[in-house]
């Protein structure tokens, strides 16, 4: 536009090419610096890239951990009740054998009696885990409350 008003003014040529001049070289500065800006952006893109894609493989060996903790403590679990049960029905066989009562002294009856008590209480207590370990404050990100996004796996 200002190349056109300039040649619009009607002054001497060798001043309109002087102004003409001028105008190209500011032009010329302006697309200099949007080329470096450019240039910046991409090179900033690039990073921002590159370290995208290492938090993406970071977060899928995450997961993929998570899932396999899940797994062993789902096992770990599983063993646990079905080494429970076992206790809960030797506890009953010696509770309830008469020779189990009479092979026994008083105190070891009574320990018997107080422990399959609180097993049978733990047993109908599904949330309520015996162990040595006081469970009873679950984890704010229980296992249960995970949700996986396998579509972003792929990328």
């Amino acid at each position: 536009e200002q190349g056109l008003q300039l040649l619009e003014l009607g002054g001497s040529v060798e001043e309109d090419y002087i102004r003409i001049a001028r105008c190209f070289e500011a032009t010329r500065q302006r697309c200099c610096r949007l080329e470096q800006d450019g240039r910046r952006a991409r090179e900033q893109l690039a990073r921002v890239e590159a370290e995208r894609a290492a938090l993406e493989v970071k977060l899928k060996h995450a997961r993929n951990q998570v899932e396999v903790e899940m797994k062993k403590r789902h096992r770990a679990e599983a063993e646990l009740e079905k080494q429970e049960r076992k206790l809960q029905l030797v506890l009953e066989l010696l509770m309830r054998e008469p020779w189990g009562n009479e092979a026994l002294s008083r105190e070891q009856c009574s320990v018997l009696s107080a422990l399959a008590g609180r097993r049978l209480g733990a047993a109908l207590a599904p949330n309520r885990r015996s162990s040595a370990v006081d469970e009873s404050c679950q984890s704010l990100l229980s296992h249960s409350d995970i949700s996986y996004d396998r579509t972003e796996d792929d990328v």
